[in-house]
Protein backbone atom coordinates (compact mmCIF):
# COMPACT_ATOMS: atom_id res chain seq x y z
CA UNK A 1 0.00 0.00 0.00
CA UNK A 2 2.83 2.29 0.94
CA UNK A 3 4.60 1.57 -2.34
CA UNK A 4 1.47 2.45 -4.37
CA UNK A 5 1.12 5.77 -2.51
CA UNK A 6 4.76 6.64 -3.21
CA UNK A 7 4.36 5.78 -6.88
CA UNK A 8 1.22 7.88 -7.21
CA UNK A 9 2.84 10.81 -5.43
CA UNK A 10 5.84 10.62 -7.77
CA UNK A 11 3.51 10.71 -10.78
CA UNK A 12 1.74 13.74 -9.35
CA UNK A 13 5.04 15.56 -8.81
CA UNK A 14 6.14 15.03 -12.40
CA UNK A 15 5.51 18.03 -14.62
CA UNK A 16 3.15 17.43 -17.56
CA UNK A 17 4.77 17.18 -20.95
CA UNK A 18 4.35 20.59 -22.66
CA UNK A 19 2.56 20.60 -25.98
CA UNK A 20 4.32 22.06 -28.97
CA UNK A 21 2.52 25.19 -30.08
CA UNK A 22 2.25 26.35 -33.66
CA UNK A 23 5.11 28.84 -33.29
CA UNK A 24 7.47 26.09 -32.10
CA UNK A 25 6.47 23.89 -35.03
CA UNK A 26 7.00 26.84 -37.40
CA UNK A 27 10.50 27.46 -36.03
CA UNK A 28 11.29 23.75 -36.23
CA UNK A 29 10.34 23.70 -39.92
CA UNK A 30 12.86 26.46 -40.64
CA UNK A 31 15.62 24.86 -38.58
CA UNK A 32 17.65 23.83 -41.69
CA UNK A 33 18.15 27.53 -42.50
CA UNK A 34 20.29 27.77 -39.35
CA UNK A 35 21.78 24.27 -38.98
CA UNK A 36 22.99 23.87 -42.58
CA UNK A 37 26.20 25.90 -43.03
CA UNK A 38 25.49 26.78 -46.68
CA UNK A 39 21.89 27.77 -46.05
CA UNK A 40 22.80 29.73 -42.92
CA UNK A 41 25.33 31.75 -44.94
CA UNK A 42 22.83 32.43 -47.70
CA UNK A 43 20.07 33.28 -45.22
CA UNK A 44 22.35 35.74 -43.40
CA UNK A 45 23.29 37.49 -46.65
CA UNK A 46 19.63 37.60 -47.67
CA UNK A 47 18.55 39.09 -44.31
CA UNK A 48 21.20 41.80 -44.62
CA UNK A 49 19.89 42.88 -48.03
CA UNK A 50 16.29 42.56 -46.84
CA UNK A 51 17.10 44.86 -43.92
CA UNK A 52 18.73 47.33 -46.32
CA UNK A 53 15.72 47.22 -48.65
CA UNK A 54 13.18 47.80 -45.86
CA UNK A 55 15.04 50.59 -44.08
CA UNK A 56 16.64 52.22 -47.13
CA UNK A 57 15.40 55.78 -46.32
CA UNK A 58 16.88 55.50 -42.82
CA UNK A 59 20.20 53.93 -43.86
CA UNK A 60 21.02 56.11 -46.89
CA UNK A 61 22.71 59.32 -45.70
CA UNK A 62 21.79 61.39 -48.76
CA UNK A 63 19.16 61.69 -51.45
CA UNK A 64 20.28 59.28 -54.21
CA UNK A 65 19.46 61.61 -57.10
CA UNK A 66 20.83 64.80 -55.52
CA UNK A 67 23.76 66.03 -57.67
CA UNK A 68 25.09 68.56 -55.18
CA UNK A 69 28.43 67.09 -54.11
CA UNK A 70 31.93 67.19 -55.58
CA UNK A 71 32.08 64.97 -58.70
CA UNK A 72 34.31 61.91 -59.18
CA UNK A 73 35.29 61.56 -55.54
CA UNK A 74 36.89 58.30 -54.42
CA UNK A 75 35.53 56.71 -51.21
CA UNK A 76 35.81 59.01 -48.18
CA UNK A 77 34.34 59.19 -44.68
CA UNK A 78 31.49 61.37 -45.97
CA UNK A 79 30.89 59.35 -49.15
CA UNK A 80 31.64 55.68 -48.47
CA UNK A 81 31.38 54.63 -52.14
CA UNK A 82 32.50 57.93 -53.62
CA UNK A 83 30.47 60.09 -56.00
CA UNK A 84 29.50 59.99 -59.65
CA UNK A 85 30.72 62.38 -62.34
CA UNK A 86 27.66 64.55 -61.61
CA UNK A 87 28.20 64.61 -57.84
CA UNK A 88 25.67 61.98 -56.70
CA UNK A 89 26.41 59.83 -53.67
CA UNK A 90 26.97 56.24 -54.88
CA UNK A 91 26.40 54.66 -51.45
CA UNK A 92 22.90 56.19 -51.25
CA UNK A 93 22.17 55.00 -54.79
CA UNK A 94 23.34 51.49 -53.84
CA UNK A 95 21.02 51.38 -50.79
CA UNK A 96 17.90 52.53 -52.67
CA UNK A 97 18.77 50.31 -55.64
CA UNK A 98 18.76 47.28 -53.31
CA UNK A 99 15.12 47.99 -52.44
CA UNK A 100 13.97 48.35 -56.06
CA UNK A 101 15.99 45.39 -57.33
CA UNK A 102 14.71 43.02 -54.63
CA UNK A 103 11.10 44.12 -55.09
CA UNK A 104 11.38 43.63 -58.84
CA UNK A 105 13.19 40.29 -58.49
CA UNK A 106 10.88 38.69 -55.94
CA UNK A 107 7.75 40.19 -57.47
CA UNK A 108 8.64 38.82 -60.91
CA UNK A 109 9.77 35.47 -59.46
CA UNK A 110 6.57 34.92 -57.47
CA UNK A 111 4.29 36.13 -60.27
CA UNK A 112 5.96 33.94 -62.91
CA UNK A 113 5.72 30.93 -60.56
CA UNK A 114 1.99 31.55 -60.00
CA UNK A 115 1.36 31.76 -63.75
CA UNK A 116 3.42 28.62 -64.33
CA UNK A 117 1.48 26.80 -61.59
CA UNK A 118 -1.86 27.70 -63.15
CA UNK A 119 -0.86 26.51 -66.60
CA UNK A 120 1.10 23.47 -65.43
CA UNK A 121 -1.16 22.11 -62.68
CA UNK A 122 -4.46 22.72 -64.46
CA UNK A 123 -3.20 21.24 -67.73
CA UNK A 124 -1.51 18.27 -66.09
CA UNK A 125 -4.50 17.40 -63.91
CA UNK A 126 -7.38 18.00 -66.32
CA UNK A 127 -5.72 16.57 -69.44
CA UNK A 128 -7.59 16.34 -72.74
CA UNK A 129 -8.46 19.51 -74.63
CA UNK A 130 -7.61 21.75 -71.67
CA UNK A 131 -4.10 20.33 -71.49
CA UNK A 132 -3.67 20.63 -75.26
CA UNK A 133 -4.59 24.33 -75.28
CA UNK A 134 -2.49 25.22 -72.23
CA UNK A 135 0.46 23.19 -73.53
CA UNK A 136 0.26 24.96 -76.89
CA UNK A 137 0.44 28.38 -75.19
CA UNK A 138 3.29 27.17 -72.96
CA UNK A 139 5.24 25.80 -75.93
CA UNK A 140 4.67 29.06 -77.77
CA UNK A 141 6.36 31.01 -74.98
CA UNK A 142 9.10 28.39 -74.73
CA UNK A 143 10.25 28.77 -78.34
CA UNK A 144 10.26 32.57 -78.17
CA UNK A 145 13.74 33.99 -77.50
CA UNK A 146 13.33 35.50 -74.04
CA UNK A 147 15.94 38.25 -74.14
CA UNK A 148 15.03 39.35 -77.66
CA UNK A 149 11.33 39.46 -76.69
CA UNK A 150 12.12 41.56 -73.61
CA UNK A 151 14.22 43.98 -75.66
CA UNK A 152 11.51 44.40 -78.30
CA UNK A 153 8.79 45.04 -75.70
CA UNK A 154 10.98 47.47 -73.78
CA UNK A 155 11.93 49.32 -76.95
CA UNK A 156 8.25 50.09 -77.67
CA UNK A 157 7.59 51.37 -74.14
CA UNK A 158 8.18 55.06 -73.57
CA UNK A 159 8.15 55.10 -69.75
CA UNK A 160 9.58 51.82 -68.56
CA UNK A 161 10.50 51.58 -64.88
CA UNK A 162 12.10 48.69 -62.96
CA UNK A 163 8.62 47.62 -61.80
CA UNK A 164 7.23 47.57 -65.33
CA UNK A 165 10.33 45.62 -66.37
CA UNK A 166 9.65 43.10 -63.58
CA UNK A 167 6.07 42.65 -64.79
CA UNK A 168 7.23 42.03 -68.35
CA UNK A 169 9.85 39.54 -67.13
CA UNK A 170 7.18 37.63 -65.19
CA UNK A 171 4.75 37.55 -68.13
CA UNK A 172 7.43 36.24 -70.50
CA UNK A 173 9.41 33.92 -68.23
CA UNK A 174 6.87 31.51 -66.72
CA UNK A 175 6.89 28.78 -69.37
CA UNK A 176 9.86 26.71 -68.13
CA UNK A 177 8.32 26.39 -64.69
CA UNK A 178 4.95 25.45 -66.20
CA UNK A 179 6.50 22.48 -68.00
CA UNK A 180 8.06 21.20 -64.78
CA UNK A 181 4.81 21.67 -62.85
CA UNK A 182 2.82 19.90 -65.54
CA UNK A 183 5.06 16.82 -65.58
CA UNK A 184 5.04 16.60 -61.79
CA UNK A 185 1.25 17.00 -61.67
CA UNK A 186 0.80 14.17 -64.17
CA UNK A 187 2.82 11.85 -61.91
CA UNK A 188 0.74 12.84 -58.86
CA UNK A 189 -2.67 12.73 -60.58
CA UNK A 190 -2.77 8.91 -60.60
CA UNK A 191 -1.68 8.41 -56.99
CA UNK A 192 -3.98 6.67 -54.51
CA UNK A 193 -4.53 9.73 -52.32
CA UNK A 194 -5.74 11.73 -55.35
CA UNK A 195 -8.16 8.92 -56.27
CA UNK A 196 -9.43 8.87 -52.68
CA UNK A 197 -9.95 12.65 -52.79
CA UNK A 198 -11.98 12.30 -56.00
CA UNK A 199 -14.12 9.52 -54.51
CA UNK A 200 -14.81 11.66 -51.45
CA UNK A 201 -16.44 14.27 -53.69
CA UNK A 202 -13.67 16.86 -53.48
CA UNK A 203 -13.75 19.37 -56.33
CA UNK A 204 -10.96 19.53 -58.91
CA UNK A 205 -9.94 23.01 -57.78
CA UNK A 206 -9.66 21.88 -54.17
CA UNK A 207 -7.67 18.78 -55.13
CA UNK A 208 -5.20 20.87 -57.11
CA UNK A 209 -4.91 23.44 -54.32
CA UNK A 210 -4.80 21.21 -51.23
CA UNK A 211 -3.48 17.88 -52.53
CA UNK A 212 -1.23 18.46 -55.54
CA UNK A 213 0.44 21.82 -54.83
CA UNK A 214 1.55 20.94 -51.25
CA UNK A 215 3.27 17.84 -52.64
CA UNK A 216 5.27 20.03 -55.02
CA UNK A 217 6.51 22.55 -52.45
CA UNK A 218 10.16 21.69 -53.06
CA UNK A 219 9.79 22.35 -56.79
CA UNK A 220 7.68 25.47 -56.23
CA UNK A 221 10.16 26.97 -53.75
CA UNK A 222 13.10 26.14 -55.99
CA UNK A 223 11.33 27.72 -58.97
CA UNK A 224 10.69 30.91 -56.98
CA UNK A 225 14.35 31.09 -55.99
CA UNK A 226 15.74 30.69 -59.49
CA UNK A 227 12.98 32.74 -61.15
CA UNK A 228 13.84 35.57 -58.76
CA UNK A 229 17.52 35.25 -59.61
CA UNK A 230 16.70 35.25 -63.32
CA UNK A 231 14.48 38.32 -62.92
CA UNK A 232 17.19 40.24 -61.06
CA UNK A 233 19.75 39.42 -63.74
CA UNK A 234 17.30 40.22 -66.57
CA UNK A 235 16.34 43.58 -65.04
CA UNK A 236 19.98 44.50 -64.49
CA UNK A 237 20.87 43.43 -68.03
CA UNK A 238 18.05 45.42 -69.64
CA UNK A 239 18.87 48.50 -67.56
CA UNK A 240 22.56 48.16 -68.41
CA UNK A 241 21.69 48.08 -72.11
CA UNK A 242 19.53 51.19 -71.67
CA UNK A 243 16.14 49.57 -72.33
CA UNK A 244 14.41 51.13 -69.34
CA UNK A 245 14.20 54.58 -67.79
CA UNK A 246 17.85 55.46 -67.21
CA UNK A 247 16.86 57.95 -64.50
CA UNK A 248 15.31 55.22 -62.35
CA UNK A 249 17.28 53.81 -59.43
CA UNK A 250 18.45 50.21 -59.65
CA UNK A 251 21.72 48.33 -59.73
CA UNK A 252 21.29 47.94 -63.48
CA UNK A 253 21.02 51.70 -64.09
CA UNK A 254 24.05 52.26 -61.84
CA UNK A 255 26.03 49.94 -64.12
CA UNK A 256 24.61 51.76 -67.16
CA UNK A 257 25.85 55.16 -66.00
CA UNK A 258 29.19 53.72 -64.89
CA UNK A 259 29.69 52.21 -68.34
CA UNK A 260 28.58 55.35 -70.20
CA UNK A 261 30.99 57.48 -68.20
CA UNK A 262 33.94 55.09 -68.72
CA UNK A 263 34.31 54.30 -65.01
CA UNK A 264 36.33 51.17 -65.79
CA UNK A 265 38.77 53.03 -68.04
CA UNK A 266 39.19 55.87 -65.54
CA UNK A 267 39.74 53.40 -62.69
CA UNK A 268 36.63 54.50 -60.79
CA UNK A 269 36.10 51.02 -59.32
CA UNK A 270 33.88 52.40 -56.54
CA UNK A 271 31.19 53.12 -59.14
CA UNK A 272 30.74 49.74 -60.86
CA UNK A 273 31.90 47.21 -58.22
CA UNK A 274 29.17 47.86 -55.57
CA UNK A 275 26.16 47.21 -57.87
CA UNK A 276 27.86 44.19 -59.46
CA UNK A 277 28.76 42.83 -56.04
CA UNK A 278 25.21 43.41 -54.80
CA UNK A 279 23.71 41.43 -57.69
CA UNK A 280 26.21 38.63 -57.14
CA UNK A 281 25.61 38.40 -53.37
CA UNK A 282 21.81 38.35 -53.66
CA UNK A 283 22.06 35.64 -56.31
CA UNK A 284 24.47 33.66 -54.12
CA UNK A 285 22.12 33.91 -51.13
CA UNK A 286 19.22 32.50 -53.17
CA UNK A 287 21.31 29.58 -54.43
CA UNK A 288 22.57 28.74 -50.94
CA UNK A 289 19.11 28.99 -49.35
CA UNK A 290 17.83 26.44 -51.84
CA UNK A 291 19.78 23.77 -49.92
CA UNK A 292 17.57 24.40 -46.88
CA UNK A 293 14.42 24.42 -49.00
CA UNK A 294 15.31 20.96 -50.35
CA UNK A 295 15.99 19.70 -46.85
CA UNK A 296 12.67 21.03 -45.51
CA UNK A 297 10.45 19.74 -48.31
CA UNK A 298 12.26 16.54 -49.31
CA UNK A 299 11.67 13.66 -46.84
CA UNK A 300 14.53 11.63 -48.37
CA UNK A 301 17.09 14.26 -47.40
CA UNK A 302 15.71 14.27 -43.85
CA UNK A 303 16.09 10.50 -43.69
CA UNK A 304 19.66 10.70 -44.99
CA UNK A 305 20.53 13.28 -42.35
CA UNK A 306 19.08 11.10 -39.57
CA UNK A 307 21.03 8.07 -40.81
CA UNK A 308 24.27 10.10 -40.89
CA UNK A 309 23.72 11.24 -37.30
CA UNK A 310 22.92 7.71 -36.18
CA UNK A 311 26.07 6.44 -37.92
CA UNK A 312 28.22 9.03 -36.16
CA UNK A 313 26.76 8.13 -32.75
CA UNK A 314 27.34 4.44 -33.41
CA UNK A 315 30.94 5.07 -34.47
CA UNK A 316 31.60 7.12 -31.31
CA UNK A 317 30.08 4.38 -29.14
Amino acid sequence: MKTELQTSSQHNMEAPTPRRNNFTIFLGAFKPFFTNAKSATGFTIFLIFLFIAIFAPLIAPYEPSAAIYLPNLSPTADHWFGTTNTGQDIYSQFIFSARNTMIVGFGAGILSTIIGLIFGVVGGYRGGLTDSILSFVTNLFLVMPGLALLIVIQAYMTASTPFVTGLIIALTGWAWGARVFRSQTMTLANRDFISAARMSGMSSFRIMLTQICPNMMSIIAGNIMFATLGAILAEAGLAFLGFQDINSISWGTMLYWASNNAALIRGAWWWFIPPGLGIGLVGLSLVLMNFAVDQITNPRLKGQKRRKKHGRKTARA
